[in-house]
């Protein structure tokens, strides 16, 4: 997913080793694009998308903007269809709202989380930073 944006603004942190989950790649590749998407409309100048874990049973996926954030009362709200912010309208014509519903659905189905916060909490523009949870799964067996 990450080769199909520039570098930059959209920098790439992998993880150490290939992380292994259960999904549809399909699906979990329209995530990955949703969130990336997302935080490049937003974006003053970077986004990073970057893997890691295990974190516990999960492995994390992390897409982080430096744009102006989502206010605290409104994480949430983000995730039902249809729902754009005034500020977000104001600021470009693309999208209707459906983004980030998708990306609960599809992470839900493959048995995750995604949960928004400030990318730098108290900052002037605090970003955003979508964390994403997904159960992990034993490397496959090299046979």
């Amino acid at each position: 997913v990450a080769a199909r944006y520039p570098s930059p603004p959209v920098r790439l942190t992998p993880p150490d080793a290939p992380r292994w989950v259960e999904g549809d790649a399909g699906e979990l590749r329209r995530v990955l694009v949703n969130l990336v998407d997302n935080a490049l409309r937003h974006a003053y100048s970077a986004v990073e998308l970057a893997v890691s874990g295990p974190d516990g049973a999960y492995h994390l996926i992390t897409v982080t903007d430096d744009g102006p954030g989502i206010p605290a009362a409104d994480r949430e709200r983000v995730f039902a269809r249809f729902t754009r912010l005034d500020d977000a309208r104001a600021r470009d014509a693309g999208g209707a709202g459906l983004g980030l519903a998708i990306v609960r659905e599809l992470v839900r189905r493959a048995g995750g989380t995604v949960e928004l916060a400030d990318a730098t909490p108290g900052a002037a523009a605090p970003g955003l930073r979508a964390t994403v949870r997904l159960p992990a799964l034993a490397e496959p067996d090299a046979e």
